[in-house]
């Protein structure tokens, strides 16, 4: 296998790989107390993250999850030992100098970083989300505009109704099932192909529940039979 590359001004680098990570207990550094800094923190405490950040000074909701013991306040400038047990770090300040450290110590630890408004010196992007349920859509331009990605998102989020996340949901529940009763993988494919593109999520947009569970029931009762 060759490795897929794209062209950039700077030459040619890898593609990067798309991944979901559970972040569930896992420590993140966020290295900056301002505003960006701060949704930054915010967004991560939502995945269950342990955040760490360090900055000489933050502002008050910071200092706010601080004192409430939500994260973990440093009041200094940044070192590398602050790196040690870090899952991912962040850099999120408006000195270049300081950006720099915090990326060079993570190059050197091995430590994922994303530095905020500098692509080429992030391992990784956050990307915009469209949630629906267990649905998850992820958008990026890996850095070049994330004003771009938003607007994405947006529109994405007036085409994906919630119906949309009521269908994964129904599909989880009956994958279960067909799993433990339906041996044959040939046939698993073919039940769970024939779902996908019946007329159920068709119903759900329209608000049609009693009628969308009556169809999955028929189509579960032509493999029972």
């Amino acid at each position: 296998m060759s490795l897929k590359f794209i062209l950039t001004k700077q030459g040619l680098r890898a593609i990067l790989f798309p991944i979901y990570l559970d972040l569930k207990a896992k420590t993140g550094l966020v290295v900056g107390g301002g505003q960006v800094a701060e949704r930054k923190i915010e967004n991560l405490l939502d995945y269950g993250m342990n955040i760490r950040v360090v900055s000489p000074q933050a502002r008050a909701r910071i200092q706010e999850w601080a004192e409430q013991s939500i994260i973990q306040w440093q009041a200094r400038d940044f070192c590398e030992s602050d790196l040690q047990g870090v899952f991912l770090a962040f850099v999120a300040t408006d000195n270049n100098s300081v950006n720099q450290a915090v990326v060079e110590a993570c190059r050197k630890t091995g430590v994922l970083i994303n530095a905020v408004d500098d692509p080429p010196n992030c391992d990784f992007y956050v990307p915009s989300i469209v949630r629906r349920g267990s649905l998850v859509l992820a958008i990026s331009t890996e850095g070049k505009s994330p004003f771009f990605a938003r607007r994405l998102r947006e529109e994405l989020e007036n085409t994906i109704s919630p119906a949309y996340g009521e269908f994964v949901e129904i599909m989880g529940e009956i994958r279960e099932e067909i799993k433990e009763k339906v041996p044959d993988i040939t046939v698993r494919k073919k039940i769970f192909e024939n779902l996908v593109y019946s007329e159920v999520l068709d119903l759900l947009k329209a608000g049609e529940k009693d009628k969308a569970r009556e169809r999955i029931e028929a189509c579960m009762s032509s493999w029972r039979d």
